[in-house]
């Protein structure tokens, strides 16, 4: 039977980021995949010519200079910024909350006027000791307008729960911002691989042999003879077999539309946050990479609850999960031969900065002086 140095389990961000690394320095890789691509939630599929982010938007944004120039080693990245647009009853409000959405909520013209009315609105709520529920926090951090226009009925639909039901933690702060400025991020770095993310993920795994429609609980036995180290990228709780129950998470269900229209909503992301309208948000693709293409694809993103089958998205981070992860941790650190990394491995919700960070941070851990980033 062949031998590696490494077996990479999930052909993902962080398993591509590894994967190279570990080539660079010398050691024999085989990554595996048990969907029939690569590049895991990053990938884009063709349809009509249009490159679709088939698991919802995703926009690569950092602080970090050496992230930046790391990733566009591998792909040349446009200048899209994130501005979406927020959709209740008959209006659009710009996003992130700014004095454009302001101006839409209220009609002020001044951020001296807009802190007046969120002031006055908050004051409202103000009580004695910490909030109870989502609501309660929500409420004294931002006022009833832009609570219940923008972020409650968005809320309810993410975690299919109502906001009274949510602890409060999730919603430790709501970004206000006093300039008229919609880019979504404050990061210096920020854009789309020209060609999509599978330009970035086939140059990271150039050389590297890749195995998909590989499931590596079909048999991990023999999966775990063929190399001397393993790094694990799926669900931590799952490798352990989930010995003390399972982590919760959130799932998505899309729904993809190719459309004989040039353009269909004008902006590539457009979030719903009435709890009536099932959707979370409206995704155009073309938008994305600046598209001139005669026919449009849009998808339409749905909250969905988490089982067996069905993708893992966000965790839940209570503390019945957070307690289970810590002793899935413990177990974790007890193995000699295997590595946890990514999403799944580690039960965060990370930006792919911060993924491709953790992956380089643990090559140089791995491949000490063989290690040239």
């Amino acid at each position: 039977m062949e031998k590696y140095d490494y077996l990479v389990v999930g052909a993902g961000l962080f398993g591509a980021v590894f994967a190279h690394e570990a080539r660079k320095a010398g050691k024999r890789c085989l990554v595996i995949d048990k969907r029939s691509h690569k590049g895991g939630n990053v990938y884009c599929k063709d349809m009509a010519g249009i490159r679709v982010h088939f698991y919802g938007a995703h926009i690569f944004h950092t602080d970090h200079k050496e992230v930046w120039d790391y990733v566009n080693r591998f792909a040349d990245f446009n200048r899209f910024t994130n501005s979406p647009l927020a959709s209740f009853g008959e209006r659009l409000y710009n996003l992130p909350f700014n004095m454009n959405t302001f101006y839409q909520l209220w009609g002020v013209k001044t951020p001296a006027e807009a802190k007046a009315k969120i002031e006055a609105q908050r004051a409202a709520h103000e009580g004695e000791g910490e909030p109870a529920n989502l609501e309660e926090q929500a409420l004294r951090l931002c006022g009833r307008d832009i609570y219940e226009t923008l972020i409650k009925g968005y809320t309810e639909k993410q975690w299919g729960k109502a906001a009274k039901d949510l602890p409060a933690f999730i919603i430790r702060r709501v970004p206000l911002r006093f300039t008229f400025d919609n880019n979504y991020f404050n990061d210096a770095y920020q854009g789309v691989p020209k060609g999509g993310y599978n330009v970035l993920i086939d140059n990271l795994l150039k050389g590297v042999e890749v195995r998909l429609a590989t499931d590596y609980f079909a048999d991990r036995a023999a999966w775990d003879r063929m190399a001397e180290r393993i790094l694990f990228t799926g669900c931590i709780d799952e490798f352990f077999d989930f010995r003390f129950g399972r982590l919760e998470y959130r799932s998505l269900r899309f729904e993809h539309q190719h459309l004989d229209l040039e353009d269909f909503q004008g902006n590539a992301v457009v979030n719903y946050t009435e709890r009536d309208v099932p959707y979370t948000r409206v995704i155009e693709h073309k938008h994305f990479e600046f598209g001139t293409q005669p026919t449009t694809v849009v998808t339409y993103e749905y909250p969905d609850a988490f089982m067996a089958g069905k993708e893992p998205y966000y965790p839940v981070n209570d503390r019945r999960n957070m307690a289970l992860l810590a002793r899935y941790r413990e177990l974790a650190g007890l193995q000699d031969r295997v590595l946890f990394g990514g999403r799944l491995g580690q039960y965060v919700y990370a930006d792919m900065d911060d993924t491709v960070a953790a992956a380089l941070a643990l090559c140089a851990q791995q491949f000490g002086d063989h290690y040239h980033q």
